[in-house]
Order: structure tokens, then C-alpha cells, then sequence
């Protein structure tokens, strides 16, 4: 089973990803897919159906591998559009949308993930919810220059 196990970032890590992403609209798209992933994966530990569990380790581990995925296109984004605060810079609109949507879906993921730990939910909801995080990274990744 391989957890995402990133709970603090190092002052060096910092710097670099500040140096990378910026510390504005990029680096928050970064951040908030990062606590998205952080949430899924903390309720993950709460899930006691084996059978659920397992599945939604698969899931969580495709989640996280699209991590590298949006580092890059996040440090290619602040080399394009830079941005010092959160406006989106003109060009960069539906770069910053496909992002922002991903991290949106990545939340209602792991609300959906909570729901099946609840017994109240479904792993098809989940799925499809995780599909929807890497439909909008694909079309994140379309509008990069």
C-alpha cells in the first residue's frame, strides 16, 4: 500500500517550490491539490471494510500519482503566467480553471470516500469523482502552451 505520507514541507522544499511555483496562484493550486490528497488519504486510515479499503487504495494511489503531474504544470505555468498574487494573469484562464477544477473534484472525492467509510456511499461515486479530477488535469494539461 503506498500512502501519501508529505505531511510538512522542509524549509528547503519550501524555497525551491517558491522559487518553482511562486507564492501565488500556482503555488495554491499546487497546495490545495497536495491537501486534497492529504484528506483522502486520512480518511482512508478510518475505513474498516477490507474489501472498500483496498479499492480506495488503488483510487487514492492514482490520485496521488497525478501529484508530479500538476508540479509541472504548475512550475510551467508560473514560467508562462507568472503570477505574484491570485489573479489569474490574461492567457492562463483555462489553465488556472482545469486546476482549479481538479482540486475541487479531489475534495468531493474524498467526501465521497467518507461516505463509503459511513457505509452511506458507494465506490462507484468515488470512481467517478476521481475520473472527474483526471478529466480536468487532462484538459489542464491541453491548455498549456
Amino acid at each position: 500500500m503506498k500512502l501519501f505520507g508529505r505531511r510538512g514541507i522542509r524549509r528547503a522544499d519550501g524555497r525551491k517550490i517558491d522559487k518553482e511555483l511562486g507564492k501565488g496562484l500556482w503555488r495554491q493550486a499546487h497546495d490545495r491539490y497536495v491537501r486534497g490528497l492529504d484528506r483522502y488519504h486520512q480518511i482512508l486510515e478510518g475505513v474498516e471494510d477490507d474489501a472498500a479499503h483496498n479499492q480506495l487504495v488503488l483510487i487514492g494511489d492514482e490520485l496521488a500519482e497525478q501529484l508530479p503531474r500538476v508540479y509541472q504544470m504548475c512550475r510551467r505555468a508560473h514560467e508562462q503566467f507568472p503570477a505574484t498574487g491570485l489573479n489569474v494573469p490574461p492567457g492562463a484562464s483555462a489553465l488556472h480553471s482545469g486546476l482549479s477544477r481538479a482540486a475541487n473534484h479531489l475534495a468531493t472525492t474524498a467526501e465521497a470516500e467518507a461516505m463509503v467509510r459511513l457505509k452511506h456511499g458507494e465506490l462507484a461515486s468515488v470512481r467517478h469523482r476521481a475520473d472527474q479530477v483526471l478529466a480536468c488535469l487532462e484538459e489542464a494539461e491541453k491548455a498549456l502552451p
